[in-house]
C-alpha cells in the first residue's frame, strides 16, 4: 500500500478498532486513525464518510471500519462512488471480497466478532490481491452512472 490505510470506528466498535491497530502495527501495515477515541457515544455514519470520501477520491487505497455489527458502516460505505466496502464474516469471504470483488473497504462487527476472527480476517483481506480477468469485467459494472 503506497499511502496509510484509514481506520475508523464508531464507539461499539472502538474497541475491537484499538486491537486492530496493534495488529497492523505487528503487520508494519501504516495506518492513520480517523476517530473516533473514545467508547463516548457517537454517529457511525459520520466516521464511515470520512473513510470512504477519502477511499473513494484515491486520497487512500483501503480503510477499515469498525462498528457493533459493520453492518451500519458497510452501508454508509458503499454510498460513495469507487467504494467497494466488504463485510466478510470469515477467513474464506475476506479472501473472495478481494479476489472477486477488490474490496477497497474492510466492514468488522465489535460486538460479533472475536479479536482473533477480527484478526485473522483482516490479515487475509490485507494479503489478497484482486485476481482481475472476469472479475475486473464484473467490478467494472457495479458502478451506476450519477
Amino acid at each position: 500500500m503506497s499511502a496509510p490505510l484509514l481506520i475508523a470506528s464508531d464507539h461499539a466498535g472502538f474497541e475491537l478498532k484499538e486491537h486492530l491497530k496493534s495488529t497492523l502495527e505487528t503487520l508494519g501495515v501504516p495506518y492513520r486513525d480517523l476517530g473516533t477515541h473514545s467508547a463516548d457515544s457517537v454517529d457511525y455514519p459520520d466516521f464511515a464518510h470520512l473513510v470512504a470520501a477519502a477511499v473513494g477520491a484515491g486520497r487512500a487505497e483501503r480503510g477499515v471500519l469498525v462498528c457493533g455489527t459493520g453492518q451500519g458502516m458497510v452501508m454508509a460505505a458503499n454510498r460513495h462512488h469507487g467504494v467497494r466496502a466488504s463485510l466478510p464474516c470469515d477467513e474464506s469471504t475476506a479472501r473472495l471480497a478481494r479476489e472477486h470483488n477488490d474490496s477497497n473497504v474492510l466492514a468488522l462487527g465489535g460486538r460479533v466478532l472475536s479479536q482473533e476472527k477480527a484478526d485473522a480476517i483482516l490479515r487475509v483481506w490485507l494479503e489478497t490481491a484482486h485476481l482481475g480477468g472476469r472479475h475486473a469485467v464484473r467490478v467494472g459494472k457495479i458502478e451506476i452512472e450519477r
